[in-house]
This record gives C-alpha cells, sequence and structure tokens, in this order.
C-alpha cells in the first residue's frame, strides 16, 4: 500500500507526500486481473501454466527496469552517422543503450518476433498461439511502444518471406531472422511509403530494373521505419510494368550484400518524430540497391496485406495496452491524491472520467482477443472484418484515454518527468500506421463487408457466443437484437456507395456491438466460474453510453449511476453473475 494511505486527515500529508504515485515499481501483470482471468477463459489450463511465469516475469520488467530503460531510450534518441572517421558513406544509425537493452527483453529474452513463426520460443513445443503472443505485446506496449514497430515488423517479414520467398531464399534469410541469439540476429523493416504516395500507393514510383538473377532498385521512399535493419521488404515498379497497383511487386533488400559489402541505398535522415522517438525512422534512397523478387510480379500489393492486417492487429493490442498503463496511471491518482479533503476517486466527476477511460480499454481488449482467437482457429473471413475494426477504434480511443490520463494527473501530467506526456505523444502514432482511420474504414466497408461478405461471419461468431454464454435472459435478447441491426446496418451501408461519408459512424456502432456482446458473454462465463462477472456490466454501459443517442436534458438515475461506479470501480470483484445483473436495467 502507498504511503499516502496510511495518512489520517488529521495528519494531513505535506511535501513529497502530496504529489501521487505512478506506476514505477508494480508488476502489470499482477495488478491487471482482466487479462490473468481472461487469458484463463481462452487459453488451455497448460498452455496458460506454461507462459504465465514468463508474462509474470515481464509485468515486473514493464514497471521496473524497463520502465526505467524506456524513459531514457525516449529522451535519448537515435542519432545518424554519415560517414566514418576514414570518410567512407558507411551510414549508420546509433542507439542508446536503454534502447539496446529492450532489445535484448523483446527479441532475445521472450523472442517476441519468432513465437509465432517457429517452434521452441520459450520452451513451448509448437508455435506459440497468437492469443499468447499478443498478450506479450500488450504487456510491452504498457512501457514501451516504440520498440514493437521493430519487434511486428521482424515477425511479419519473417511470414511474407515463409509464404512467397523462393526456397533459396529462405535458406539464406530465415534462420538469422529466427533466432534470438542477437549477434546473429537479422531485424525486420518494410519501406513502403513514397512522398508522392502514403495510404494511395498506387502512385509509388520506386523502380526495380532487372539485373540477372536479382533487380536493381532506383528511387526514393519517404517514411522507412527500423531504418537500419538488416532486411527490408518493400514495393516498387518493374520496368515496364502498368501504373497503378496492378504493376506493384514486392521485393527484399538486404542491408548487406553477401560479400559483406553495403548495400547501395542510403539514409537520407532520420524524422524527428512527435512520438515512438525511441525507433530510427526516416528517408532512403535507391541508388541501385540489389532486391530480389518475392512470388509474382504485380502481385506486391496483395502480398503485402498479408503483413499489414497483422500489424493491424498488433495496433489493437499495442492500443489496448496503452490504455491499460493510462488507466492505472489514472487509478494511482485518484486512489491516492485527496483533494478537498477526499480520495480524489471519492469525487463523482472523477469517477465518471475513469469510466469512460475503462470502457475503451476493457472493449479494445476484447475484440483484440476475439481477432486473435480468430486468426488461431484459421477463421480468415472473421480475422478479416475483427482486424481493421479493433484497429481504427482503439487507435482513436487510445488518444482520448491518454489525454484523460493526464488530467487526471494534472499538471505534472504535462511534465516529461512522468510517464503521461510520453504516453500522449506515442497514441496519435496509431492512428497513422498501418492506414488511418479513413483508410481501414474504408477497407472494412467497401472490401471486408462489400467485397468479401466478412461482416456475415460475424453476424454467426457473435450469435454463437451469446447462445454459449449464461447471459441474463433480457439482457441476451436485447444484444441479438443489437446484432443484427447492426449486421443489417454495415451491410446497407456498404451496399450503398454514397453512404460512404456514413461508412465510419457505421462502422463505430458495429464495434460497440461486437465488444458489448463478448464483454458480456464473457463476464458471464467469469462469473459462473466463480471469477469476476463486472464485464457484463460494462457491456450494459456499452449500450448506454457509446452506442444509444445521448439525451442532455433527461435527468438521470444518480444513485443507479454511483451503484454502478462502485461495483466497477471498487476493489472488490463482483463474483456473483446474480449481483451484477440488477445493475443491467
Amino acid at each position: 500500500m502507498n504511503a499516502i494511505l496510511k495518512l489520517r486527515l488529521s495528519d494531513p500529508p505535506a511535501g513529497a507526500d502530496l504529489v501521487a504515485p505512478d506506476c514505477q515499481g508494480l508488476n502489470f501483470w499482477r495488478i491487471d486481473h482482466t487479462i490473468r482471468q481472461l487469458l484463463g477463459l481462452y487459453l488451455e489450463p497448460e498452455v496458460l501454466a506454461h507462459f504465465e511465469p514468463h508474462l509474470d516475469e515481464l509485468g515486473h520488467l514493464c514497471g521496473n527496469r524497463m520502465n526505467e530503460l524506456a524513459k531514457l531510450a525516449d529522451k535519448h534518441g537515435p542519432m545518424l552517422h554519415y560517414r566514418d572517421r576514414f570518410g567512407r558513406n558507411e551510414d549508420w544509425v546509433e542507439y542508446h543503450p536503454a534502447y539496446q537493452e529492450m532489445e535484448r527483453i523483446a527479441y532475445e529474452r521472450y523472442g517476441m518476433h519468432a513465437m509465432s513463426r517457429r517452434e521452441g520460443v520459450l520452451g513451448w513445443p509448437g508455435i506459440v498461439p497468437s492469443v499468447v503472443k499478443y498478450a506479450f505485446n500488450y504487456l510491452f506496449a504498457q512501457t514501451e511502444f516504440g520498440l514493437l514497430c521493430p519487434v511486428s515488423a521482424t515477425d511479419t517479414s519473417i511470414l511474407l518471406i515463409q509464404n512467397y520467398a523462393s526456397e533459396e531464399l529462405k535458406r539464406r534469410f530465415l534462420p538469422a531472422m529466427l533466432t534470438q541469439d542477437m549477434d546473429k540476429l537479422s531485424r525486420g523493416a518494410q519501406f513502403m511509403t513514397e512522398a508522392a504516395g502514403g495510404s494511395d500507393v498506387s502512385n509509388s514510383t520506386l523502380m526495380a530494373k532487372r539485373a540477372g538473377d536479382h533487380w536493381e532498385l532506383w528511387g526514393d521512399k519517404w517514411f522507412c521505419s527500423c531504418v537500419d535493419h538488416e532486411v527490408v521488404l518493400l514495393l516498387a515498379r518493374c520496368e515496364g510494368a502498368p501504373a497503378g497497383n496492378g504493376g506493384l511487386s514486392l521485393f527484399l533488400m538486404p542491408r548487406w550484400l553477401e560479400d559483406g559489402a553495403r548495400n547501395r541505398y542510403r539514409i537520407a535522415r532520420l524524422k524527428d518524430k512527435l512520438g515512438s522517438r525511441s525507433m530510427a525512422s526516416g528517408e532512403t534512397t535507391m541508388e541501385g540497391a540489389v532486391a530480389y523478387l518475392l512470388g509474382e510480379p504485380g502481385r506486391g500489393l496483395r502480398q503485402i496485406m498479408d503483413q499489414t492486417n497483422l500489424c493491424r492487429l498488433s495496433h489493437g493490442f499495442r492500443a489496448a495496452g496503452m490504455m491499460r498503463r493510462c488507466m492505472n496511471e489514472a487509478l494511482q491518482v485518484a486512489r491516492n491524491r485527496m483533494t478537498f479533503r477526499k480520495f480524489v476517486i471519492e469525487h463523482p466527476l472523477a469517477r465518471r472520467q475513469l469510466l469512460k477511460m475503462l470502457l475503451p480499454t476493457e472493449q479494445a481488449l476484447s475484440v483484440g482477443l476475439a481477432a486473435a482467437m480468430a486468426l488461431d482457429a484459421g477463421n480468415d473471413s472473421l480475422v478479416r472484418i475483427l482486424t481493421p475494426l479493433v484497429k481504427l477504434r482503439s487507435c482513436r480511443d487510445n488518444v482520448k484515454v491518454a489525454t484523460a490520463s493526464m488530467e487526471m494527473r494534472g499538471g505534472n501530467g504535462y511534465i516529461e518527468d512522468w510517464t503521461n506526456a510520453r504516453l500522449v505523444r506515442d497514441a496519435h502514432l496509431g492512428v497513422l500506421w498501418e492506414g488511418t482511420s479513413s483508410i481501414n474504414a474504408l477497407d472494412l466497408y467497401k472490401r471486408a463487408v462489400g467485397k468479401e461478405q466478412a461482416h456475415h461471419a460475424l453476424h454467426r461468431f457473435l450469435h454463437s457466443r451469446l447462445d454459449a454464454a449464461p447471459v441474463p435472459m433480457d439482457f441476451a435478447a436485447e444484444l441479438r437484437s443489437l446484432v443484427d441491426a447492426a449486421i443489417r446496418h454495415i451491410g446497407a451501408t456498404a451496399a450503398d456507395t454514397a453512404q460512404e461519408l456514413t461508412a465510419r459512424e457505421a462502422i463505430t456502432q458495429l464495434y460497440h456491438v461486437t465488444s458489448a456482446v463478448l464483454m458480456a458473454c464473457e463476464g458471464a462465463q467469469l462469473g459462473a466460474r466463480g471469477g469476476d462477472a463486472r464485464r457484463l456490466l460494462m457491456a450494459r454501459l456499452v449500450i448506454d453510453h457509446r452506442l444509444m443517442p445521448a439525451q442532455p436534458f433527461q435527468q438521470q438515475d444518480v444513485a443507479r449511476e454511483h451503484a454502478r461506479f462502485e461495483c466497477l470501480l471498487g476493489d472488490a470483484a463482483t463474483t456473483r453473475i446474480d449481483d451484477v445483473a440488477a445493475l443491467l436495467k
């Protein structure tokens, strides 16, 4: 217990005791009863028993050593050196030792880049389930956001090489990418964006010219995350290929050639970014760089979507993890700071703000876990619709939650000594990477629903979840009706091109309905097992406060709202469904 909780009102705190603590020193796994209970629901007991010690260790690192490293890496970002002391153009990136130590934690200690791509990581006999991998991402993101881009880029680059490269290229590049030995590791990167085309990659102009058994690349890439990594995947237009998406092909470009020489491309400069400062993003110029075609010419955009969808899901979990950190930081303030002779959490408006942070945090976790489960089950249609859904909404919510958490700490939250400022800066990147909110909306609205009809898979899935969970009868009926309405609406919206203007609203409604169903079923199942049934009430509040139209001039049932606040923000978990059911009305 923090020292301030032991103080009496008759013995007021003074000096440093007046400043609320942060999450430094906590174990982020142990204080998060939500992820622990949900993994117990979704994983087989032997799987959870194997990985829980590793997650517990990572939770301790995140709240202690890694928390210190992340602050240092953010303040001392990467530096680009253009020439060595002999005047040779050997442009390289220098990282602070704090960042390098975090790399060892991610790549070497936990093998986060390889656990879905080869057997044996962390002693598990097979491929680590996606649910487990994203649980590691969720915890890691609570402390360090920037490094998860390189981890994800390496993970998905391995996947693309496994799927599309020749056997010769696989033998040459995959062993070093799959290793956990930092002295041998080759990290992956993807250079996609050009100055003329960000989300609209059809404008890409990087040219690929055939040169015997390989290709040479000529041109620029404008935004290259992980700019100095050893294996780069990128889109280029083969000489003579048509304009547009159909002329793009996928290439592998090594940083080092087989004879040990540097490949023929330069890092022009590093980007001075608002957030994710620990990770090096830059601009590159290819001057006949050696590259190898992956798969068939002209299919690059289709191939890269394998990577894009997984990165979008990763972003959903990063947003969920960052929102959890924001929530925990806000609770540290609310439970430990006194204002007007009360702890902050006792004030009704503070409770309301905490609840507005809690709901999107829990929504993102539930929808993300559903997508990860679908990925493990091979349900491609369900993955196809859930991935842009969780990416779009959770990343937008993360910006609001990070800001609300900063506000809860007050002026100190705006000071870089505390983690809130970095959380706010990093949160904004989620709405840009792997497509803006509108790009993800168009992907879901035009392609996942309009062309692939993936909403029908979601419809079946949500009804099957309600059929299997002991959700109170009246509430289950209401949820089924909302599912039917949301699916009809998104289908009708996608069928009418004039409705593009309302696509994001329709998708947001679908997200809220999906998350409400998932949370209600989780709460009911956990409550039936003797666990925490409060997710049932969270589902109710998602419907009331995030889905239904506001009625600003209607007086609220204050007593009921206080009872709901106490249930969700109190220390004791509500374990009986009946205790929660009374608050669902």
